[in-house]
């Protein structure tokens, strides 16, 4: 089974070489990953940040493999560029299926030192790689924000929570404990060992360059596992950034691999192998049943981490003011590109139209802007594709009878930016209600009865993250049991964490990142049967 002409990313973009969601491969060595407008040369201030990362050592533009930084085999390579300009921020190897099987037969080889080594060796590294993720803060959140697009205050922000989960998994790597089971015969002992899975596949989106790779790297190197890492070709210079700080901190050649470019090629590769003992993946949904359908020809593990269309429901008896603030952060953190963003925010009818004035005018006060200019919260979205996808969404919505309180439109800034924005009168019938949005809109739906609500908000395939918001504690729990997702937030639109599982039910997705029970994705456990050797 391969993954034909879909591309392992949330949202569709041209590339050099790569089949695109529903057209053939490009016959040219090297296009641009967006639609009009053109890729930019590089303004002044741009230059002398690229040149300072550069000078820094962090700004790696090829792939790795083995410990060694190498082109593609081809030759052919990715413009990545800055979402908020267009300009050109690197050039980086376009790489396909024989680079990804020299990564994987690196980490194979690799493997089996690696997860020879005791726990706390793993560990000591691991937590190195910690401490250089850490201060080289500044730099990485730069990288994000050049690549990516998100606010440059907000891309710090995610370089902390990335590197949460390398100190948490450090420090887990040394808590990997078996059982004894009580023997039904007198002469036999019963174990259960735990043991790593072996070569992961790990394929990460680009909302989050970072922390979307040390959530699944973290846990399956602190377990002895090794990883081939196909970030976002839209986002590559953060995962490679991050792979020379593993290198540094001693993590061994071909534990760490990172290949990128032709997304087809690249997963048929994986899914394919036989070293390749498991794939995790956070993406689309459609990507997601591909590659499910895919690894059953080697019966591969799958964590999976897809698509939501999360509820926020927001009761008669929420404080407003707590409402409108999480509502907010829920929404709008990384422009409304991300998969626990709140897609559809429900409220009841006695507190609707306070919260539709309140909540209007918090999102009128957000800055839109260039993800390094001061006081800018809202970045741009990631390439043109995104944007026209927002719009079409909006005049769905319109066009059956929906009212635009705020924004609704490009905003005059251009490129890929999009005026926060704001409708109400929001139905069940809308796109907005049925997919992901994934940009900075927020349809607001209005409700009676708490059944309504839940029914409303379970009506969906996806089931990743729900909030709500209820100064009422027996309408908290009621409500929380029977929501139909595996996040909730209560009162709080802020909710990951490294030390919480993190995953969804229904179509989001299957296993769970973070936490304790993040490990147990990249662990196998085997019984042992000891008899006694000298019974007669």
């Amino acid at each position: 089974m391969t993954l034909g002409r879909i591309a392992l990313a949330r949202i569709p973009a041209t590339r050099c070489k790569i089949h695109s969601l529903f057209s053939a491969p490009h016959s040219s060595s090297s296009t641009n990953r967006t639609s009009p407008p053109l890729s930019r040369h590089m303004s002044m201030k741009s230059e002398n940040l690229v040149s300072k990362l550069t000078s820094s050592g962090l700004l790696k533009t090829q792939g790795l493999i083995d410990g060694k930084w190498v082109d593609a085999n081809d030759g052919d390579t990715i413009k990545v560029l800055n979402p908020a300009t267009g300009e050109v921020v690197a050039i980086v190897p376009c790489m396909g299926q024989s680079e990804t099987n020299n990564a994987i037969s690196s980490a194979y080889d690799a493997f089996r030192s690696w997860s020879k080594l005791t726990a706390s060796e793993r560990s000591q590294r691991i937590r190195k790689w910690y401490d250089l993720l850490i201060a080289h803060k500044e730099e990485l959140g730069q990288l994000i924000t050049l690549e990516q697009g998100k606010p440059l205050k907000e891309a710090m922000g995610e370089v902390s929570y990335g590197a949460s989960f390398i100190e948490f998994y450090a420090e887990e790597a040394k808590r990997v404990y078996g059982d004894i089971i009580p023997a039904t015969l007198g002469d036999r002992r019963l174990f259960v060992l735990k043991q790593p899975v072996g070569v992961v596949g790990a394929i990460t989106p680009w909302n989050f360059p970072l922390a979307m790779i040390t959530r699944k790297v973290g846990p399956a190197l602190a377990c002895g596992c090794t990883v081939v890492l196909k970030p976002s070709e839209l986002t590559p210079l953060t995962a490679l950034a991050a792979a020379e700080l593993a290198l540094q901190a001693g993590i061994p050649p071909g534990v760490l691999n990172v290949v990128m470019g032709k997304a087809p090629d690249i997963g048929d590769a994986l899914l394919a192998s036989h070293e390749v003992r498991k794939i995790t993946f956070t993406g689309s949904t459609a990507v997601g049943k591909k590659l499910m359908a895919g690894a059953a020809g080697t019966v591969k593990r799958l964590s999976l981490e897809l698509g939501g269309n999360a509820p926020c429901i927001v009761f008669d008896d929420a404080d407003l003011d707590v409402a409108v603030k999480g509502s907010l952060a829920a929404k709008f953190r990384n422009s409304g590109q991300t998969c626990v963003c709140a897609n559809r925010i429900i409220v009841q009818e006695g507190i609707y139209d306070k919260f539709a004035d309140s909540f209007s005018k918090a999102v009128q006060s957000m800055q839109v802007g260039d993800g390094f200019s001061e006081g800018v919260t809202q970045g741009p979205l990631i390439n043109e594709a995104a944007v026209q996808k927002v719009e079409s969404f909006v005049q769905d919505a319109i066009f059956k009878g929906a009212k635009v309180l705020l924004g609704g439109k490009r905003h005059s800034l251009g490129m890929n930016f999009y005026e926060p924005t704001i409708i109400s009168n929001v139905t069940e019938a809308m796109l907005l209600s049925r997919e992901e949005v994934f940009g900075p809109v927020a349809p607001l739906l209005r409700f009676k009865t708490e059944e309504e609500a839940i029914l409303m908000a379970n009506n969906t395939k996806a089931g990743l993250a729900a909030y709500i918001f209820t100064n009422n504690v027996q309408r908290s729990w009621r409500v929380t049991e029977a929501l139909e997702y595996g996040l909730v937030g209560v009162n709080e639109g802020l909710i990951s964490t490294e030390v919480a599982p993190f995953g969804g039910v229904k179509q989001s997705g299957l296993g769970r990142e973070g936490s304790k029970y993040g490990m147990d994705e990249y662990l196998e456990m085997k019984y042992v049967c000891l008899g006694d050797m000298n019974r007669k």
